[in-house]
């Protein structure tokens, strides 16, 4: 959420950076009620104080000889009680504004980091690094390199026409290779994030209102969220929502910071929007495996700790020995919550494409401000900046090591760095259910 003492100072800077998202908005309903806000505070105050005054001198004069019941006295209780009054009403008065104010300041994203390029579109995003070799088809004997979901149906790793049946179009099921490649690579990631440092966590995948509000999912994406109204309970989207919230409301001891969180959960997502794209295989899904990494972190800590939190899932694709670019998004193509952003794209080899397998984004304070999360620095109290990113999303990984371990006799190869985790080299065909 943005700061509110910058609407009322300075909306120019507002509008400016959100123009560079390609939105343009007139704050000045928004100035005016956080400007009424701040004088009914400055009001409030000053009767507050006035009413302290009053009830110190009922004190004194009681001291000095007043009866209490005297009419000295009680004018001076008639004058606090008619403040205490007037203090109601304005408290009264905040809340209904301070309501309003958040209500609206919900629905703005954050402002772009200053490090963030200029761009309308995914069309401006910039190219930083690229790692690994692509591969390219076809194989030797001429045959061309199949895609993932071509590979994963021969190899009996899915069933997608059953999952129809279990619940609609959008979810699969994985059987026996591919079940156990997909228990392997949430291991192997957990361990590798284990031994960089992070702490493991195994939240509810079940979260909610609040939770998702915290971490700018709501109210902006309902719609692509699934929702159990009658407990006010959704079905988490990204493991980001309940890291989230995991120090909702907290002051942090500042000789904690940085902290750094690595969990494992089922996603859900409705793909509202996406209808027609990506219709086989195991990129866009209702349902997917991820492993995410959070760090809570001083503001001062946040660029450096944007740097190594990427590194960490570049780490996990080079581990797996498949190729990738690193994007960092322009202005236009921001995620909602983010400030700046990498993505990380894989190499599709059966595809001939990059697709997107990690988003790594700073959100500075701005999921912190929704959150209610600050640190004490000396005898100030500041609020955390939180980072974010995907240490990899499980099924995209897999549809990536489909293509690129392809091999003329129809198995798949797998790197080394799986091994003790899947127990085998290769996948290939094994016996299916009629």
């Amino acid at each position: 959420m943005l700061d509110q003492r910058l609407l009322r100072d300075d909306p120019e800077l507002i509008r400016r950076q959100l123009s560079r998202r390609g939105l343009e908005v007139d704050l000045t309903g928004l100035q005016q009620i956080a400007r009424q806000e701040r004088d009914l505070e400055e009001q409030r105050s000053s009767l507050q104080a006035e009413g302290n005054r009053i009830g110190r001198e009922v004190g004194q004069r009681i001291q000095a000889g007043a009866r209490p019941d005297g009419p000295e006295v009680a004018e001076l209780r008639e004058q606090g009680n008619r403040i205490k009054q007037q203090v109601a009403g304005l408290e009264e008065e905040e809340k209904a504004l301070e309501s309003r104010l958040r209500h609206q300041l919900l629905e703005l994203p954050n402002l772009p980091s200053a490090q963030t390029p200029e761009g309308r579109s995914e069309a401006d995003n910039v190219v930083v690094k690229t790692w690994g070799t692509p591969r390219q088809g076809p194989h030797p004997d001429g045959s061309p390199l199949q895609e993932h979901w071509q590979i994963a149906e021969r190899l009996g790793l899915v069933d997608t026409e059953r999952s129809v049946r279990i619940a609609q179009s959008r979810f699969v099921t994985l059987l026996g290779q591919g079940a156990r490649l997909e228990r392997a690579l949430i291991n192997f990631m957990l361990d590798r994030h284990n031994d960089a440092g992070y702490r493991e966590v195994l939240p509810p995948i079940l979260v909610n209102t609040a939770s998702l509000t915290a971490s700018g999912q709501l109210p902006k994406f309902a719609e692509e969220s699934f929702r159990c109204a009658e407990d006010d309970l959704w079905l988490t989207p990204t493991a980001e929502v309940p890291l989230t919230s995991l120090h909702r409301d907290e002051l942090i001891p500042a000789e904690q910071l940085p902290l750094r969180y690595a969990a494992y959960t089922p996603c859900f997502r409705r793909e509202a929007g996406s209808y027609g794209r990506d219709t086989r295989g195991l990129i866009r899904l209702h349902q997917f495996n991820k492993v995410e990494m959070y760090w809570f972190t001083r503001p001062e800590d946040s660029e450096a700790a944007h740097e190594q939190l990427t590194r960490d899932a570049e780490g996990v694709l080079e581990a797996l020995e498949l190729p990738y670019r690193r994007i960092e998004l322009c202005g236009g193509d921001l995620g909602f919550s983010a400030a700046r952003t990498y993505d990380l794209e894989v190499w599709l080899a059966g595809a001939g494409a990059y697709r997107e397998i990690s988003s790594c984004s700073t959100c500075a304070d701005f999921q912190a401000r929704r959150a209610a999360i600050r640190f004490r620095d000396g005898k100030k109290t500041r609020l955390v900046h939180t980072l974010n990113g995907s240490g990899l999303a499980i099924g995209r990984t897999m549809a990536a090591l489909l293509e690129h371990g392809q091999q003329e006799d129809g198995r798949v190869r797998l790197p080394e760095a799986l091994m003790r985790y899947y127990g085998s080299q290769y996948l290939a065909v094994e016996n299916q259910l009629a």
